[in-house]
């Protein structure tokens, strides 16, 4: 991996990009499940849906947040671990040559 330039204006733009394509997937679908949670939380309220499927739809939303939160969760992990893999490499290549 090449260390990012962040002195220039492409290299900043070049380094956004890349930081946006980690884990998009878990990322999207995390953010699609939570935002379905809440807005199945919010029906018996506002639209008096008391059953949807045969089901509760608060338990549905509840559902949706806690199968939401560990994808968020996995994919804040994968980028901390990609970040430290692409600003350590420059180094460990310096190191690797030297011995």
């Amino acid at each position: 991996m090449k260390h990012p330039d962040l002195t220039t204006r492409q290299g900043r733009k070049a380094w956004r990009h890349d930081m946006r394509m980690i884990a998009v997937r878990p990322r999207r679908y995390g953010l699609w499940l939570l935002t379905a949670g809440f807005l199945l939380l919010l029906t018996p309220s506002a639209l008096d849906v008391h059953s949807l499927f045969g089901l509760w739809p608060p338990m549905l939303g509840a559902l949706c947040m806690l199968a939401g939160a560990p994808l968020l969760a996995a994919s804040v992990l994968l980028r901390r671990r990609y970040v430290r893999q692409r600003l350590a490499s420059p180094a460990l290549i310096d190191r690797i040559k030297a011995e």
